[in-house]
């Protein structure tokens, strides 16, 4: 997961869709098929991308559209200030066809006045996703990113990352998620980028794809689809050699994230909508129909239960799911087929609890050069961001700790006034029952008699 600005939404948006437009969609497509393709051809000439196998694992039809509500829902009810999820949710609403004009407009809006106030404060992956959701599908949006030379911007803090892992061992300034996506934006929109950089940085052995020992999936998902990118690129000039070396990169990345799988998800439910783009593009592992079926079930399990229920998230599975990837922001079919939705003002009912909530009783450590321990009671039902407040109210000395507000949550960013820190690649781990958190400090429920424990680390 990925830490990294607020605006009010609103109203109520429904997501609705009837099995008979599915059918209409479908039908248009074919009857449009040629038309598409001579568009895309023309584009691919003007890009310099060629085609590459489209593998896809298509998971919605007119019989489970409705597994989709939920996400659609969590996208339309947020208040949007973190610029790494508007620029998320913005290149979602428009690669996949959601219109929602009011929506789109202030969330364009918001990443523009985010751009012009602070744009030396933002990151090689802020600005790169940015872009990508500014230009995403033909719109007028991608006046601005030329008129404020954000390509060419882009290209220099991309330079920058290499000039930082020149100089410091091979660590970039941020990490490898974001430097993907910056690659990615400048392939895609024809910035400036090294040949020579790409095919010695990206190589799968290097350490940035790590976090610890464990491989980061969706790191390595987005290195594929950037290196994809590049290999279609026919306005680079590669030669054999090289062309053969970042095949090889992206078979072998693609091996990483098969050897994640796990269940149908591939890292964790967070990782496995860009895991299944990687994969589209990448590999045939989607071409049988068993590891489709897998992936959609575990996928559709973890929405009814409501584990996807930030914003981000949903942005970031919901492409894969409608056969999308994030190199479809420049092709000429990119948005259309709009998904339609109904306005609502209702608001869903609440159940009073019947009872007093219950306390439970956890053991909490911080672990450094060495553990300090204690035991916490909590509510029943309370996240481990709960668990550190008690701990610091009972010793402020050995608990307290700082969080950052951002896209995905509370992010620890310090404990016992020690920072983690990208460049030192240190950062607090956590843990459950010696087990690291799928869900981050404030979303993770804790349970009675848990071993909880906050760790200093290094990846």
């Amino acid at each position: 997961m990925r830490p990294s600005r607020q605006l009010a939404l609103m109203g109520l948006l429904v997501f609705s869709l009837i099995p008979s437009q599915l059918c209409q969609m479908h039908a248009l497509t074919q009857v449009n098929k040629k038309k598409t393709e001579e568009k895309m051809t023309e584009s691919r000439k003007q890009t310099g991308l060629q085609a590459g196998p489209r593998k896809m694992c298509i998971g919605v039809n007119e019989t489970n559209f409705w597994h989709l509500e939920p996400l659609i829902n969590t996208m339309l009810n947020a208040k949007y200030t973190e610029g790494f999820q508007d620029a998320n949710v913005l290149m979602t609403f428009r690669l996949v066809g959601i219109k929602s004009q009011s929506l789109e407009q202030q969330l364009s809006q918001q990443i523009k006045e985010d751009i012009n106030s602070r744009e030396m404060e933002l990151t090689s992956g802020q600005l790169a996703l940015d872009i990508l959701a500014l230009g995403a599908c033909e719109n007028q949006d991608r006046e601005f990113i030329r008129g404020a030379r954000l390509v060419s911007k882009l290209g220099a803090k991309f330079q920058a990352e290499i000039q930082n892992m020149e100089a410091h061992g091979g660590s970039p300034l941020t990490n490898y998620y974001q430097l993907s996506l910056a690659l990615l934006a400048l392939c895609l929109f024809n910035g400036r980028y090294s040949i020579t950089s790409v095919t010695y940085y990206f190589t799968p052995e290097n350490k940035n794809y790590y976090f610890e020992d464990q491989f980061s999936v969706d790191t390595g998902a987005m290195a594929v689809l950037a290196l994809t990118c590049v290999q279609r690129n026919t306005q680079k000039k590669m030669d054999a050699n090289t062309k053969g070396k970042i095949r090889g990169y992206i078979a072998s990345l693609a091996n990483k994230i098969q050897a994640e799988g796990k269940q149908g998800l591939f890292g964790n439910i967070f990782s496995t909508g860009e895991a299944m783009q990687a994969l589209f593009v990448s590999s045939d592992y989607y071409k049988n129909e068993r590891n489709c079926r897998e992936t959609l079930r575990a996928v559709f399990d973890n929405i009814s239960q409501g584990v996807i229920y930030l914003p981000i998230a949903a942005a970031q599975i919901l492409p894969a799911l409608m056969g999308k990837t994030y190199l479809d922001v420049i092709n000429p079919s990119c948005g259309h087929n709009p998904v339609k939705f109904s306005v609502s003002t209702e608001k869903p009912d609440t159940v009073p609890p019947t009872t007093a909530p219950l306390n439970i009783l956890v053991k909490y450590s911080v672990r450094i050069n060495k553990t300090s321990h204690t035991e916490v009671t909590v509510r029943k039902g309370s996240v481990f961001l709960d668990v550190m407040k008690a701990a610091q109210e009972k010793n402020k000395t050995l608990f307290r700790f700082t969080v950052e507000e951002t896209s995905w949550g509370p992010f620890v960013t310090s404990v016992q006034g020690i920072r983690a820190s990208s460049k030192d690649r240190t950062y607090w781990k956590l843990l459950s029952n010696g087990q690291p958190l799928t869900q981050g400090a404030g979303s993770h429920v804790v349970q009675n008699g848990d071993n909880l424990e906050v760790r200093w680390s290094k990846y």
